[in-house]
Parts: structure tokens; C-alpha cells; sequence
């Protein structure tokens, strides 16, 4: 495949600004309170705000959010994943979780983020996604601003977020990415996926101006192939994009992974010697060294600077 050709394919998402009728602004106070409540937020921890994406759907994007969540809330992190495939909840189903309340509740107003948080196994808490509402998943930019504002009212002691994007580059996906301080592009070793995960970069660099992303080979055979995937991407990033793309390491093609699944339980849980666990915990070793955050990164920056000036009371 030539990697080169899909540079001069890939065009910008038309996103829209207006928000239908029926959408109601979540309950987060007034404009000018919240700019003071951010000002006193100063005394906290960083928090880093990950968003796992991967252009296209198949690769086991999810699997790997709750399993990265998982290994690193076994390092004593506290971790929370957002599922932002708004209108295809994949988290829960996952878990085996039964949630009450979603992401649909907030958006219209009836209860407020920290109300529809679950708790998963591990230690691991949940903002779930809505299940089979269409509405979910075409939603404007100003609604997808208004779920990212919510998180100005989120109180909850926390060390990392984790945003499962949904797959693709739709509007949703390039608002959670460009809201967050990291990206992960989980790619598998397949024509279309790689030619996706540039096409995710792209836009992502283009349009976004971001410029760093973690790439983390998924279904790999072993390490090698995993660094081979990640070189061939490499190689057509750095000859037309400005971006600085770092090897996570590789998952490997694991039964105990599809068994876990299965099981409904994330594979660090129910086989933690497995191959796959085992890169699941090496991988957030990687990420626990990355630098933390000092400041606000994404351009929707109270959502960021919400968690990064947490107070802790």
C-alpha cells in the first residue's frame, strides 16, 4: 500500500455551530461564576486528560481505553473513563454495567455529570454513553461543547481521565481530542485502519493544530510487527505533516483478550498474566512518565483547566 497517495485524499469535516431547538444547555451556573471558580481552582493536582482514538472502528479502541484505565488505577491512580461514542455505549456493555443515568441526561439538563458516574470494577468510575439514541450521535458542536463545559462542575479526586472517542472523524471525535492534552491512535496492522489513523492525524494536525500523538499498535503478532506498524506510519508523517509521533508498544493478538470479553471483564482483571495484560501495564508505566501537565492544553480550555486546577476541598 502506498501510504503517500492517501495524503492528497483525506478533506476537512464540515462541522455546524447551531444546536437544534430541543437542546438545553446543561445546568453549570453562569458564565462569570464559573470564570471565578476557575481562578480559585489553583491549589490541585494535574490531571491528564487522554483521548483514545483510532479513525477506524474494528481495532479495539475500547478494549484498550477500560484496559489502560485499569492497569493504571493498578498503579493507585484515580481513573475515569468518559465513553464519547455518545450514541453507541460501549463501555458498560463491556463491564457488564447496567447503568440508570448517561451522557443523554446531561446534555438535557435533567441531572448533572457527577449524578451518572458508575463505578467499575478495578476502581475504575464510568461516564456512560446513551445506547441506540441517533441523536447521540450527530450531535452540533455546541452541544459536544456543552457535555466537554459539564466537566466544570466535576468534584470528583482524580488523577486521569480517559475519553474513548467514538470511531471515525466526525465532529464528536475532534472535539474530545482537541479538548484533551493527549491522543492515543490505536491502529492494527490492516490497510484500512492505517490509512484512517493518518487520516485521524491529519485533521487532527491540520485543522486542530496538534501536534504530538501516541501511536499504540493493537493485534500485534509480537513487538516487532507492532514498531514495524508504527514505522510505516512514521515514515508518511514525517515526510507531509509537522507532528511528533511516540511508540506506546504493541498489544499483542491475545485469546485471553477474547476471552475476556466474553467474560465481560477487562483482560488486566480476569487474566493478568495474560500477554496482553502484561502490555496493558507496561504501556501505563510508559504514560505515568510522561510529564504532567502544567497548564491548559486543547482549545476548550476550562474544560481542561477544570481538571488541571482541581481542589481537593
Amino acid at each position: 500500500m502506498h501510504l503517500a497517495s492517501i495524503d492528497t485524499a483525506i478533506t476537512r469535516p464540515q462541522f455546524s455551530e447551531a444546536a437544534p431547538a430541543s437542546y438545553r444547555e446543561p445546568n453549570r451556573g453562569r458564565p462569570a461564576d464559573q470564570a471565578e471558580g476557575l481562578r480559585r481552582m489553583t491549589q490541585g493536582r494535574p490531571v491528564r486528560v487522554i483521548a483514545v482514538s483510532s479513525g477506524k472502528g474494528g481495532v479495539g479502541k475500547t478494549n484498550v481505553s477500560v484496559n489502560l484505565a485499569m492497569a493504571l488505577s493498578a498503579t493507585g491512580k484515580k481513573v475515569m473513563i468518559l465513553d464519547a461514542d455518545l450514541g453507541l455505549a460501549n463501555i458498560d456493555v463491556l463491564l457488564g454495567l447496567h447503568p440508570k443515568f448517561n451522557i443523554s441526561h446531561v446534555l438535557t439538563g435533567d441531572y448533572d455529570l457527577s449524578e451518572i458516574i458508575v463505578e467499575a470494577p478495578g476502581g475504575v468510575k464510568i461516564i456512560p454513553a446513551a445506547s441506540g439514541v441517533s441523536s447521540m450521535a450527530s450531535l452540533s458542536d455546541a452541544e459536544n461543547a456543552g457535555i466537554i463545559n459539564a466537566f466544570s462542575e466535576l468534584e470528583n479526586e482524580l488523577d486521569v481521565l480517559i475519553i474513548d472517542t467514538a470511531a471515525g472523524i466526525d465532529r464528536s471525535v475532534v472535539s474530545f481530542c482537541r479538548a484533551s492534552q493527549e491522543v492515543i491512535v490505536v491502529v492494527c496492522d490492516e490497510p484500512s485502519s492505517i490509512t484512517d489513523a493518518y487520516a485521524l492525524i491529519k485533521i487532527l494536525n491540520k485543522e486542530q493544530g496538534i501536534n504530538r500523538f501516541r501511536i499504540l499498535p493493537n493485534m500485534a503478532h509480537d513487538m516487532k510487527e507492532g514498531r514495524e506498524l508504527f514505522n510505516k506510519i512514521l515514515k508518511v508523517t514525517d515526510r507531509f505533516l509537522d507532528v511528533s509521533l511516540d511508540f506506546l508498544g504493541a498489544i499483542p493478538f491475545d485469546m485471553y483478550l477474547r476471552k475476556s470479553v466474553k467474560k465481560q471483564n477487562a483482560v488486566t482483571l480476569a487474566y493478568p498474566r495474560s500477554p496482553s495484560a502484561r502490555a496493558f501495564n507496561t504501556a501505563a508505566q510508559k504514560i505515568n512518565k510522561w510529564p504532567l501537565p502544567r497548564r491548559a492544553g486543547g482549545h476548550l480550555e476550562f474544560f481542561v483547566e477544570r481538571l488541571i486546577n482541581y481542589n481537593q476541598g
